[in-house]
């Protein structure tokens, strides 16, 4: 009996340790996969906050875009609400130089008709009285201040033109730069917000604790990512594409100078004095043919690269600078005393002012009521070139034409 309760007590023991042994097993694997866990939490916490680190950084230049953008779109009004106040004053200063010309000439045609000089002695030869004779000489006196003043008005408004039209054409350049500036910001920004989606989808990986929505949160970062790597290469087309309009426009400068010029360049025609009169413009201009060959070079042209107005002055160097958008010409040459018309010729700059900016080309061949011209900026083409053929311009809408003096 003592035998069988020894044995009992034995077996007791060898379970009771056999138990501790398992317990001591089930604790220690629990503070395994603890520790496990507590590295694993370490782990996502620390790629949390490299993924933070990243969003933030991208954010950063979003921000730093968006701010840029603004600012230019705020400088652009501006500048547009500038130029718009200019182009009114520089087309009535046109108008008032055009139409003071054209009075200082008819009196100085009158003045040599009528032979002023002996005129004006018969005149005080034939007063009936010292009174009259007085009255005479006072009036011809006021006639010959206010001719006198004319000029010297006319000399003030065309020294104002001229700043003006300086002014404007440095306001349009500075809007077309910012115009490009802000392209390539708008594609930098799209370039930063495919990469920000990518950052912040990452994260939310990496904090996803099942499994299933981590998954799915990757599949949403790849498809991100991709779309980061779609916008840098959109980016980077979008800059090799602007390079190449650049050597385009080199080439074409290069390619028109050694073509043969359908107009010489020659000096504005000058406002005659009273003294020296001028002939008076012809009213309808007939079409010549091309005179011998000068060299065409981009020197000294102030137009925006690749608009039409720089092409023109390529094409056409005799074209003032300063003179403004397209719609602009037609009164800008007009004050530089060109004449100006409705009938097409070789050599002419064509002028079309509908639009905000209106165009510009130049004349290279006229057959009965159709013309082809060389221009740029044209269906999207930002060098000069030949790019519709004939075509009708009363059915294109033409306003008229710059003719070279």
């Amino acid at each position: 009996m003592k035998k069988k309760i020894v044995a009992i007590l034995l077996l007791s023991v060898v379970a009771l340790s056999n138990l501790g042994n398992v317990a001591l097993v089930k604790a220690e694997d629990t503070d395994s996969k603890i520790a496990a866990q507590d590295s694993k939490i370490n782990s996502i916490t620390a790629q949390q906050a490299d993924a933070q680190a990243k969003v933030n950084e991208i954010q950063a230049k979003v921000d730093s875009v968006f701010s840029e953008k603004s600012s230019l779109e705020a400088e652009n009004a501006i500048l547009e609400a500038e130029s718009k106040k200019l182009s009114q004053e520089i087309e009535k200063l046109a108008a008032d130089i055009v139409s003071r010309s054209s009075a200082l000439e008819e009196q100085a045609r009158s003045a040599q008709t009528d032979a002023s000089a002996t005129s004006y002695i018969n005149t005080i030869l034939d007063s009936k009285s010292i009174v009259d004779a007085f009255t005479r000489v006072n009036a011809m006196r006021e006639i010959v201040e206010a001719n006198n003043h004319m000029l010297e008005q006319q000399k003030e408004d065309k020294e104002a033109i001229a700043k003006k039209q300086v002014a404007n054409q440095e306001a349009i350049n500075t809007v077309e730069a910012n115009w490009k500036k802000l392209d390539d910001a708008q594609q930098e920004l799209n370039t930063q917000q495919a990469a920000l989606k990518a950052a912040q989808l990452n994260l939310a990986a990496e904090k996803a604790t099942a499994e299933d929505e981590k998954n799915r949160l990757l599949e949403e970062k790849a498809v991100a990512e991709a779309a980061a790597r779609a916008a840098a290469e959109a980016q980077a087309a979008y800059q090799a594409q602007q390079a190449a309009v650049a050597q385009q426009q080199a080439a074409a400068v290069a390619a028109v100078s050694e073509q043969t010029p359908v107009v010489a360049p020659a000096p504005a025609a000058q406002v005659a004095s009273v003294a020296t009169p001028t002939p008076a413009p012809a009213q309808t201009p007939t079409p010549t043919p091309a005179p011998p060959a000068v060299s065409y070079n981009s020197a000294g042209n102030t137009y925006p690269v690749g608009q039409c107005t720089w092409g023109a002055k390529v094409r056409a160097p005799w074209v003032g600078n300063y003179w403004g958008n397209a719609n602009q010409w037609l009164y800008s040459a007009s004050a530089a005393g060109f004449r100006t018309g409705s009938t097409p010729q070789v050599g002419a700059v064509v002028v079309w002012t509908a639009g905000y900016y209106g165009h510009v080309a130049v004349v290279t061949a006229v057959n009965g009521s159709q013309i082809q011209v060389e221009e740029s900026n044209y269906a999207g083409h930002q060098h000069v070139g030949n790019f519709r053929g004939w075509f009708s311009p009363a059915a294109d809408g033409v306003s008229g034409y710059i003719y070279p003096n």
